[in-house]
């Protein structure tokens, strides 16, 4: 019971990182994508104060899970950080350059320099999900076995699974993100900006079923304990899923931008719970299960009461700090209408 609390919680960290550090990424593809310098500066300054107040508090979510694997899991811990680090450490590379990339475009005053380091932060904030989704992948279709380094650190992340999960993870931040700038944009970046992200929400969530509906047949191939998970035991949360992203492209053509945001964070939270469904109750394939992979009860037990006590001082702190950037007059909105 200990260690289902333990996972379950863990789960719920992994899934608001998705959410949350997912759309931030996404709004760093679209900076790439942007345009030219003149073009792309009301695109440009409204992702940079979308983000700005968030993207650093953002990665809380994923150090949580990193930390709840390492107490609650050891085991599954020492085994995907040693046959996984090469992803892993691009990844963290690439989090990094993000972060100084970002920070330093914002303080340079040159437009050589801003296009350096608007390069840096944007081709990171695409590369990095891929890496993280590759290491998803390693660990759902079964690479990742128990023991320390056992699994190949090549063939566990370059392979059809790892790849698929890489690009949808790509796709989904950068749906998440259009569908969130659109409500930004709505609330004081002007009719152009809004019909810029309403287009870009559009076409990436097109972009995202199509992988999907591609990845069944990989998982087919690949993954086929998870493909059988995700199509009996999950299947209910896959289809809800499939019905919220729709329902949400539907709500984009009808800019009902708050009720769009919701059905696409909920198509995305949907499907990372049916993954997690699909696999339980293993950890890693070919039979660690969570019971056998738990920490003792009383490091569980402990974990839990660091947990509740951080999330009374955590969970209002970002709240409050997510409610008041959503506000009009600041944030987004209030840099978008600095640069008309």
């Amino acid at each position: 019971m200990l260690a289902d609390t333990v996972l379950a919680v863990m789960w719920l960290g992994l899934m608001c990182y998705a959410l949350f550090a997912g759309a931030d990424f996404g709004a760093g593809l679209w900076d790439l994508v942007a345009g030219g310098s003149r073009r792309g500066r009301p695109q440009r300054a409204l992702i940079e104060h979308a983000i700005g107040p968030v993207w650093e508090a953002n990665h809380v979510w994923l150090i949580f899970v990193v930390v709840m694997l390492w107490s609650g899991f050891p085991g599954v811990f020492a085994a995907v950080m040693s046959t996984l680090y090469l992803p892993l450490t691009l990844a963290a590379l690439g989090i990094i350059a993000r972060g100084a990339a970002f920070a330093f475009r914002k303080a340079s005053t040159q437009l050589w320099q801003q296009r350096l380091f608007g390069a840096c932060f944007a081709t990171s904030s695409v590369v990095t999900p891929f890496f993280l989704g590759t290491v998803a992948g390693g660990v759902a279709s079964g690479r990742v076995p128990p023991g320390l380094a056992a699994g190949s650190t090549v063939t566990s992340w370059l392979n059809p699974a790892s790849f698929l999960g890489g690009v949808l993870a790509v796709v989904t931040c950068a749906h998440l993100a259009a569908v969130y700038l659109c409500a930004d944009a709505a609330r004081g970046g002007g009719p152009d900006l809004v019909r810029a992200f309403q287009r870009r929400a559009l076409v990436s969530g097109l972009a995202a079923g199509a992988v999907a509906l591609v990845g069944i047949a990989v998982l087919h191939a690949d993954a086929p304990r998870l493909f059988h998970g995700l199509t009996h035991r999950a299947l209910p949360l896959v289809v809800l899923s499939a019905v919220t992203g729709v329902a949400g492209l539907v709500l984009l053509m009808r800019s009902l931008w708050g009720w769009a945001r919701t059905a696409a964070a909920l198509a995305v939270a949907l499907i990372v719970w049916a993954w997690g469904l699909a696999q339980y109750p293993l950890m890693l394939v070919p039979d660690l299960t969570v019971a056998r992979a738990a920490a003792p009860p009383s490091v569980l037990a402990a974990v839990l009461i660091v947990f509740a006590v951080g999330a009374l001082l955590l969970i209002p702190s970002l709240g409050w700090l997510y409610a008041l950037f959503q506000r009009p007059g600041t944030g987004a909105a209030a840099g978008a209408e600095d640069t008309r």
